[in-house]
Parts: C-alpha cells; sequence; structure tokens
C-alpha cells in the first residue's frame, strides 16, 4: 500500500495551482537550539497554506461531468481556500461547509475566492456530518480534507520537495497532525526514498487524536478538541490516514497552547510571518523534542504549514509565547511591607527585563508581588529563584501554573479597606532597557506605597500604575514630590477621582 504513494505523489497534478515553497534556515533559533533549524515555507502558498496542494490533486482528476455537479468540502478553513481556489481555477462551482468557531478570515477568504459558505457545528466532525446531508440533496463531489489518496499524495509532494531542496543530512521531519493527510503524504514519500530520516508527527495536547488512536490500534473519536489550533481541531482522523501513520511514523509528540505560542514567536522573528498556531504545530514539537532527547548538530526541518492567522488572537499569542518559549518566568514574591523593598526586589533582578510587576496592599509586615521577567531558559529561572531566595525573599515559580497565567496576572489588586488616604497616580516614562529600575531610584519617597502595576507592552513608553498613601497633613509634601518627580521626566496623571477606581480599587466606608 505504502510503495504506491510514491508513484502517485510524483505524477500529482500540484503546479497548475500551487508553488514550489522554499527550505529556509532559522539562523537564530537554530543557534539557540544547538542544531540546524530549516522551516518548509507553505505559508507563502496562494492561500497561505499546504491545503491547496491535495485539493487541486484531487479535483483535477474529477471527469468534467463531476465537475458540472460542483463540489463541496467540509473544513475548519485551510481546505476551504484550497478548494475554492482550485473550482476557480477549474472553472466549477464550490459549497464550503465550515465550523462556526472559524477564524473569520479564513471564511472571507473563501468567499473572496468564489467559494459558496456554509457555516455549521462547532468542529470539522459537525461541519462533515452536515456535509453529507448537503451531497444527499445536491449530489455535489465531496473533496475530503484527508481520507483521499489523491489528497493524501497531493500533501505528500510537500516532503518531494523537502528532499529535492535539501539532498544532504536531514536527522528529522517535523509534521503537525489534524486529519493526518500531510503526515501520511510526506511520510509515505520520505520513508520510501529515504528511511533514515525520522517522520514526527505534532499535535496539540487538546486535540491529540491520531496519537490516542495509534495507542489504541483504531481510529477513536475524541468526545472534544482543543479550538486554539483551529486548523488541526479534528476528532477523529481517517482510516488511511491512521494506516499510514500508524506504520510510517517514528514518533508522536504533543504540545500545549503555551509552546505553540512560543513557536509563532519564533517563526515570526526568523520569517517576519505570522504563522496560525496549526501553522506553527510542527515547530513547536521540533522544539520540545529537541529538549526531550537533548539533540544536538542534528539537521530538522518543521513545516510551517499555514499563515491564516486571526488579527484578534494575536493579543493572546504575545501574552502567552513568552512563557511558552520559556523565555519568561512568572513569579509570586513576597517581601517585606517596608521602604526599599521594590528597590531591592528590582536590583536582585538585575539586568534582566521585568515585564510586569503588581503588588496591592493588604497586610502591614508583608507585601506579595507578582513579577514577570526575561529569561534565557529554565535554567536561567532557577538562577533568577535561586539569587532571589538568598537576598532572603520568598518566591513561588507560577510559570507552569494555568490559572495564574489565564486570570490571576489579571486580576491583581482589589479594594484595600485599611487605606483611608489612598492617591492613585498614573506615570509614562520613554521604555529602554534599566527604564523601569530609574523610576524605581526617583520614586524614594516617604509615602507608603499602596499599589504598584507595571506590565511591558512593547510600546515607546512604559507605563506605572501606583497607589500612595497621603494622610491629610501631608498633602502639601506629596505635591512637591509629585512635581519634583516630574520634572526628572516622569509625567502623571492623578486618577484618584476616577469611577473606575473607586468601585474596583479604591476604600469603600462600612
Amino acid at each position: 500500500m505504502h510503495d504506491s504513494y510514491l508513484k502517485r505523489i510524483l505524477l500529482s497534478k500540484v503546479y497548475d495551482a500551487a508553488t514550489e515553497t522554499p527550505l529556509e534556515e532559522a539562523s537564530s533559533l537554530s543557534r539557540r537550539l544547538g542544531n540546524r533549524v530549516l522551516l518548509k515555507r507553505e505559508d507563502l502558498q496562494p492561500v497561505f497554506s499546504f491545503k491547496i496542494r491535495g485539493a487541486y490533486n484531487k479535483m483535477a482528476q474529477l471527469t468534467k461531468e463531476e465537475l458540472a455537479r460542483g463540489v463541496i468540502a467540509a473544513s475548519a478553513g485551510n481546505h476551504a481556500q484550497g478548494v475554492a481556489l482550485a473550482a476557480r481555477k477549474l472553472g466549477c462551482d464550490a459549497t464550503i461547509v465550515m465550523p462556526v468557531t472559524t477564524p473569520a478570515i479564513k471564511i472571507s477568504a473563501v468567499r473572496r475566492l468564489g467559494g459558496q459558505v456554509v457555516l455549521y457545528g462547532e468542529s470539522f466532525s459537525d461541519a462533515f456530518a452536515h456535509t453529507q446531508e448537503l451531497i444527499r440533496q445536491t449530489g455535489a463531489v465531496f473533496i475530503p480534507p484527508f481520507e483521499d489518496p489523491d489528497v493524501i499524495a497531493g500533501q505528500g509532494t510537500v516532503g518531494m520537495e523537502i528532499l529535492r531542496q535539501h539532498p544532504g543530512k536531514i536527522d528529522a521531519i517535523f509534521v503537525q497532525i489534524g486529519g493526518g493527510g500531510l503526515a501520511a503524504g510526506v511520510a509515505a514519500y520520505v520513508k520510501n526514498l529515504r528511511p533514515d530520516i525520522k517522520i514526527i508527527g505534532v499535535e496539540p495536547k487538546d486535540s491529540d487524536a491520531m496519537a490516542q488512536s495509534i495507542k489504541a490500534g483504531y481510529p477513536v473519536t475524541l468526545t472534544d478538541v482543543g479550538l486554539f489550533a483551529d486548523g488541526v481541531a479534528v476528532k477523529q482522523v481517517g482510516e488511511e490516514t491512521f494506516a499510514l501513520c500508524r506504520d510510517l511514523l517514528d514518533d508522536i509528540v504533543t504540545v500545549d497552547t503555551d509552546a505553540i505560542c512560543g513557536a509563532i514567536k519564533d517563526i515570526f522573528e526568523a520569517t517576519r510571518v505570522v504563522a496560525e498556531p496549526a501553522g506553527a504545530l510542527s515547530l513547536a514539537g521540533l522544539i520540545a523534542w529537541a529538549g526531550q532527547t537533548r539533540a544536538k548538530d542534528e539537521t530538522l526541518v518543521a513545516i510551517v504549514s499555514g499563515a491564516n492567522m486571526n488579527f484578534d488572537r494575536l493579543a493572546h499569542v504575545v501574552d502567552r509565547s513568552e512563557l511558552g518559549a520559556e523565555r519568561e518566568a512568572l513569579l509570586a514574591i513576597t517581601i517585606p511591607e517596608k521602604a526599599g523593598s521594590f528597590r531591592k526586589l528590582c536590583s536582585v533582578v538585575g539586568k534582566r527585563n521585568i515585564t510586569e510587576l503588581c503588588t496591592r496592599f493588604s497586610d502591614p509586615v508583608r507585601a506579595r508581588v507578582l513579577a514577570g521577567v526575561k529569561v534565557k531558559g529554565k535554567r536561567d529561572a532557577a538562577e533568577l529563584i535561586a539569587e532571589l531566595r538568598e537576598h532572603g525573599l520568598e518566591v513561588v515559580d507560577l510559570s507552569d501554573n494555568e490559572f495564574a497565567k489565564l486570570h490571576l496576572r489579571h486580576m491583581v489588586g482589589g479594594n484595600s479597606p485599611t487605606i483611608e488616604n489612598e492617591r492613585l497616580l498614573r506615570f509614562s516614562f520613554p521604555e529602554r532597557p534599566g527604564a523601569l529600575l530609574n523610576f524605581m531610584d526617583a520614586m524614594r519617597v516617604e509615602f507608603n506605597i499602596t499599589l504598584f502595576q507595571y506590565r511591558y507592552h512593547g510600546a515607546d513608553y512604559g507605563r506605572v500604575l501606583m497607589g500612595f498613601d497621603v494622610p491629610e497633613e501631608k498633602s502639601a509634601a506629596f505635591g512637591e514630590f509629585l512635581e519634583r518627580v516630574e520634572k526628572m521626566g516622569y509625567p502623571r496623571k492623578d486618577e484618584t477621582a476616577n469611577p473606575a477606581y473607586k468601585l474596583f480599587l479604591g476604600w469603600h466606608e462600612a
């Protein structure tokens, strides 16, 4: 069975619609990992995804009578665009059934290519079931997203190009898995010609249908799938793709959302392209595998399978990418509630960039600070924690705490019923290395700091929210302090009368 795919792939009719995409080295990432990392740039296809290969190859095999009936497909988005573009090139009608969770960018792209979109269900499997009903009603020809030899062969041309573009040493190729078409096609081609190359599948931990199926010995159906990597949100893999992956894959790696976000950032730094979550999945697996196996001086290939990213997801990706790449540590630090403690904390952190620093007065003896700090990996994070503890500070590492990452870091604050004379100020300063520490030096005052909130946003100016306990008899001195700080280059805005502060942070009389 596997040998027959070699001929199918070699004779695939993909290049009337698809292009041969480059295989590029990610130099900075290669140095960081100690391996040569090559990226197969399927994000550069006309529909920004590899899916055009399989869709066009399948549709190019249809008869004139079949094309006249029109085609129909179920897709989370990228296969839909491939089918729509192929239909336009072949001159036939295309109907695409897409889950309601599909990113808007993919829906609009399908419509722009001339496809008729029907939104149904929350996953590919739901959309697929509805597609079968529409086929019975219309007689349209179904174009499978992965469970078809011609589709698998079309995707297998990715593997053909990798071997042609890099005929030298390749130790492993990492392939994302949704339904399994890309992994099956690449593995079928590469293992026929270069059985020494490892083919390693990659799945999200919350959408690992292929890994569970191989373990069970048959295609299992997941009850639910994670939707962050919507391009691989498949509840059940195909029979054909399962058989190929079971026999040909050397391993399957599963990764979490943070790892995918970290890989999106790595791809951006290497290519200046924002990959979609499924598109960065194989690189996330490559990075995880390299860390687990301690691989060094190996040539590793990751397929950037797509770049149809919804803009509104970027905030989440940015928020989690540093943690996912193990380049940020999220720490809960307990410091003495006294003047100079913040300054000491910042000095211990040293030259590492602070990405977040939050606290709220709650105890006259101890203050709990939530700190985000840039690090160079887990070892650097461990060294930082050890240094903080050597200076007598209590530290809890929250970098792997999902509750802290999802919710707590956005909620530090609240009312402080023991502070009746709080003044709330917003300060700004030019954002540059060491700027926060310089700001802390300027804030050496005789007033108790009751609230502190800073977070790096990548903007030109850093913004700090601070609360001060200012009894009435010290109001004049506080005014003089503010004037002095502003002359030092730290303009401020008084937010004490802001209704949002009064509702959620201010003192409430019992």
